[in-house]
């Protein structure tokens, strides 16, 4: 359509359109709030549902269009001083105004400008014409009435007055409410201008006169037939490049024999509120819906199709009442519709109960298979994770063998415990130790969260059941679990569960909920344990299983659920069949990366590590280590001068020049002694590039107060060094490689990189982390390169509340990065490549309809700089494992390794790829999902781009399971949280200080 002259429209003069009119005026339509529509010459401005000149389907819009209409692009028309144009309730006053639609203004006492028009009426209305259309002067003190909805007879939906444009929920023969009017297409020459009627009585009967008018308003329409939903059609995600790899996966293909699942809304009249009482009137109606169904309260899915519309009856026996239950289908849905998983894992859940399995939080377990580790007072539960998914391959089991690690240790030993070791203090550390753990009650296998101790109710006290009745904690488990409660002097554990509405309600389940220390169970691996290697090795052979232990897992669940004739009754009710076999794909690997150094380049092995040949090689660049200190107590004095002189033996081959250092031996190992020190020497020493601390133990406090004076009060890179990691001799030189590598980095300089052919690149990656000193705090790292080989980066850090959203402190941070980036390179980045870490499959849409448009907004902070942009969510915590499979056997696959199709999801460009090489335990991948690429990437590139990142995590001279710059933002957000609880000085932005 041309934008300036709508032609043949000329000859249609005063036809009627029915509908969503907003703005829409006799003289033409304009859609602006307030603006005033111009005298002469009549323009048309954006109305809502215009049609086409030559074809009139049903419109959104009333336009009475003047004979020569002239249209003008944009929304809303030039204000002019003589019209009234679309105001929210604002009609000004003038000499004489033309008709408009206001939003809730309807002026009292006041007639409607033009008359109805009958067809067999020999008059001609001047809407009809195309004349001025006169209308009644209003005086300064007019006053409107009608600031509500539909208020008056005299008006239409909103308040609107009648003048030729419907408002909305217009009268009933004109198209209620919001629907779209039916108007069928009209040859030229049928269209009649119908204005409204002036007042109440003319309304009354405009309505026995509608059926007089040549062109039926609401013709008949035939039933429609609901059918079956469509399945769309796949996103192209698969790439092509590297070598072909068969995968297995720990995916069941799940198979359905229904035709189709129909839903059907329940309406109960008069309501029902109680969700308990809609769940027993339909299940008294089973006989008419059948045994299988699954509820919510209000939406009802069965296999079976009934009547599309069926009317039960049943009573209400509080009161007696009557009760009309209405089920009306609505829905049609192919048998893997993502409305139908949610209730077919209901059933899956079933199974697994009837196999034996008990459910802890959202897993089952084998409590009977425990695994005790006497020596460490903890038994490992094996278990199954358990998901039926709808992926791009159809309908699939997803099983994930997991572990659930208790203590044999009440929460009551764990008191006696913290009593003997410290009497005065005993409930503040008590309660540091014991808020915010998980424990589970062994008579009923639940889990909780401890909020609080109740230190002054014990298990003689009373509380009221569900019937109301009264009785003791003591008495209550003996009579429902026969357990005996033995201490009497014990404090209570308080757990207040999560608000959470129930499906289909309002329903929130709250209160407090009281547990006895003696009954319940620490959950996890002890703090203590974590730190203990040999500890936690043992435990490790345990969880992480091979490959082939993984599989024999799989399979022997398969078999006890196609084993058992009650499993397979449950699943087959609504017509669902398991597979008895591992799904296998057809995968493939990468093509290896070849990692570049100063003055040489090399291709990775196997275990794409290259631990020995960055040891001997020079670095891309080295910083000269002039004026450093090194601080110890006095016990730790031989390990010292045992390091620095492997430093002097090492440095070398790596190209670092290393000056003597400061060497600082301290009073004592307190906190207070090494904070006054470094403090003293940073002042006295304003050049000092490095600060290097020996600790003794596992000190948290030491280690953050030194963090936070060289990382926030007096910014300069510093070294933490455990004296376990240089205590043992054969390892000395290794470990004084690994950490001139790191201060390195530290201090500014690059160690390795990859070839990565995209010019004027920038990479970012962004990681969430939680605040441990405040809660409700969470911390935002944030790594941008800044340089074409990807080997200079500037970090920042933002806290925020929950009431905060993440975008504001990402553009902020991005924007500081841009000009960064500028600042060394005189030109600002084509390409920015995001890759975002902690973000869920639900909050994806979040990020894709309000993060990613906030971010290209910030771009305009820079004149006409449009760059292209690609955003991929980063998700390692998956429940997908891989294993090669090779010769009937299943073991862990290579490095490189990368699933497109079969497994991804519906909706999104999304792969799975194994960077990292396993030693032990199963094919880990990391799941990434692109949700904008405007730079054209085709998905080898997105998987070879991300695959090089990967490499480049200097910390560790190997392929890590997320590209680098997410390890660097993940790194500097934990060491914020964790440490820090503040911003890092922004003099340290431009190195890797966080390593």
């Amino acid at each position: 359509m041309d934008q300036k002259q709508p032609s043949g429209l000329s000859d249609k003069t005063g036809f009627q359109m029915l509908g969503r009119g907003r703005g829409l005026l006799p003289e033409g339509a304009g859609r602006s709030r307030g603006l005033l529509m111009p005298t002469e010459g009549p323009g048309l401005g954006r109305a809502r549902g215009f049609l086409p000149p030559d074809d009139f389907p049903p419109g959104r819009a009333v336009l009475p269009l003047p004979v020569e209409p002239k249209v003008a692009p944009g929304r809303g028309l030039l204000a002019q001083p003589d019209g009234v144009g679309r105001g929210r309730g604002l009609l000004p006053p003038v000499a004489e105004p033309k008709v408009g639609v206001s939003r809730g203004a309807v002026l009292p006492g006041q007639k409607h400008p033009t008359e109805t028009r009958h067809p067999s009426s020999t008059e001609d209305t001047p809407a009809s014409l195309g004349e001025e259309v006169s209308m009644p002067t209003y005086d300064q003190g007019s006053s409107l009435v009608s600031m509500f909805r539909g208020m008056g007879v005299t008006s239409w939906g909103r308040g609107t007055p009648a003048v030729g444009g419907l408002g909305r929920a217009a009268l009933p023969q004109l198209g209620v409410g919001r629907g779209r009017a039916l108007l069928s297409s009209l040859p030229p020459g049928q269209i009649k201008s119908v204005s409204p009627p002036s007042d109440p009585q003319t309304a009354l009967q405009s309505q026995s006169r509608v059926a007089d008018l040549p062109v039926p308003l609401r013709s008949p329409q035939p039933k429609k037939e609901l059918t079956m939903e469509a399945a769309r059609e796949p996103l192209n995600k698969a790439g092509t490049k590297g070598a072909p790899i068969t995968i297995g996966s720990n995916y069941i293909i799940v198979s359905c024999k229904n035709e189709a699942v129909y839903q059907y809304h329940v309406t109960f009249t008069p309501n029902v509120e109680s969700m308990g009482m809609r769940f027993g009137m339909m299940k008294d109606h089973r006989s008419t819906t059948g045994e299988v169904v699954a509820f919510d309260g209000s939406i009802l899915y069965l296999p079976v199709k009934m009547k599309d519309e069926v009317v039960l009856k049943s009573v209400r026996r509080t009161d007696d009442q009557a009760i009309e239950i209405k089920i009306h289908m609505t829905k049609i849905l192919p048998p893997n519709s993502d409305l139908c998983i949610p209730f077919y894992n209901v059933v899956f859940r079933r199974v697994m109960k009837t196999i034996g399995l008990k459910q802890v939080a959202r897993n089952h377990y084998h409590p009977e298979n425990a695994i005790v580790l006497e020596k460490h007072r903890l038994q490992v539960w094996p278990g199954y994770a358990t998901a039926i998914k709808r992926l791009d391959g159809g309908l699939y089991l997803s099983v994930d063998v997991t572990h659930k690690v208790l203590q044999n240790d009440s929460v009551l030993d764990v008191m006696n415990m913290l009593y003997k070791q410290s009497k005065e203090n005993f409930k503040d550390i008590c309660t540091k130790e014991l808020v915010g753990t998980i424990v589970i009650t062994r008579y009923n296998n639940r889990t909780y969260h401890i909020d609080g101790i109740e230190w002054n109710k014990c298990p003689n006290d009373t509380f009221t059941l569900m019937d109301g009745t009264k009785t003791t904690f003591l008495e209550y488990y003996r009579k429902n679990y026969g357990i005996t409660i033995k201490d009497m002097n014990q404090p209570l554990l308080l757990n207040r569960p999560k608000e959470r509405s129930k499906p289909g309600g309002k329903q929130v389940i709250t209160g407090e909920i009281l547990l006895v220390p003696e009954l319940s169970f620490m959950t996890g691996i002890p703090e203590k344990m974590r730190k203990d290697f040999r500890a936690m090795k043992e435990l490790t052979l345990h969880i992480n299983v091979s490959s082939e232990h993984h599989t024999n897992a799989i399979k022997q669940l398969l078999k006890s659920i196609t084993s058992n004739p009650e499993s397979l009754k449950e699943l087959s009710r609504w017509g669902l069949e398991i597979g008895s076999e591992i799904l296998i794909v057809q995968g493939r690997t990468l093509p290896p990366e070849t990692i570049c150094l100063q003055a040489s380049s090399f291709g990775t092995g196997a275990d794409v590590s290259w631990s020995r040949e960055v040891v001997r090689e020079v670095s891309i660049s080295s910083i000269p280590l002039n004026v450093w200190a090194i601080f110890y107590p006095p016990r730790c004095a031989d390990q010292a001068e045992e390091l620095v002189s492997t430093f002097k033996k090492v440095a070398g081959p790596i190209g670092v020049r290393l000056a003597r250092p400061i060497k600082v031996v301290l009073r004592d190992d307190r906190t207070e002694t090494y904070v006054k020190s470094i403090h003293s020497h940073l002042t006295s020493e304003p050049n000092l590039q490095l600060v290097v601390c020996i600790l003794v133990g596992n000190r948290d406090d030491l280690y953050s107060a030194i963090k936070k004076l060289c990382c926030v009060k007096n910014p300069v890179p510093s070294q933490a060094i455990n004296i376990r990691t240089i205590s043992q001799q054969q390892k000395l030189k290794s470990v004084a490689q690994k950490i001139l590598l790191q201060v390195n980095s530290k201090l500014g300089g690059e160690l390795w990189t990859v070839n990565v052919p995209l010019k004027n690149l920038m990479v970012v990656g962004v990681d969430v982390h939680h605040d441990t000193s405040k809660s409700h705090r969470s911390v935002m790292g944030f790594v941008a390169s800044v340089n074409s080989s990807l080997t200079r980066w500037y970090s920042r850090v933002t806290f925020q509340t929950p009431t905060e959203e993440l975008i504001h402190g990402f553009r902020v941070c991005l924007l500081a990065a841009l000009q960064k980036y500028h600042e060394i390179n005189h030109n600002l980045p084509e390409k920015i490549v995001v890759y975002r870490d902690g973000v869920s499959d639900s909050q994806l849409k979040m990020v894709e309809e309000y993060e990613i448009p906030q971010l290209i907004k910030c771009f305009e902070t820079f004149p006409s700089y449009e760059p292209k942009l690609v955003f991929i969510v980063v998700q390692k915590r998956i429940s997908t494992t891989l294993y090669a499979w090779a010769a009937n056997s299943f073991g862990t696959p290579p490095p490189g390794t990368v699933l497109d199709h079969t497994l991804t999801q519906e909706n999104w460009v999304d792969f799975y790829l194994m960077a990292h090489h396993t030693r032990q335990g199963c094919g880990l991948p990391t799941h990434y999902v692109s949700l904008y690429n405007t730079a054209n990437l085709t998905p080898d590139h997105l998987q070879r781009l991300t695959f090089k990142m990967c490499h480049l995590y200097w910390n560790w001279p190997g392929t890590i399971r997320v590209p680098a710059p997410c390890k660097y933002a993940h790194k500097l957000a934990f060491l914020s949280g964790q440490y820090l609880h503040s911003e890092p000085a922004i003099q340290l932005s431009d190195k890797l200080f966080f390593l």
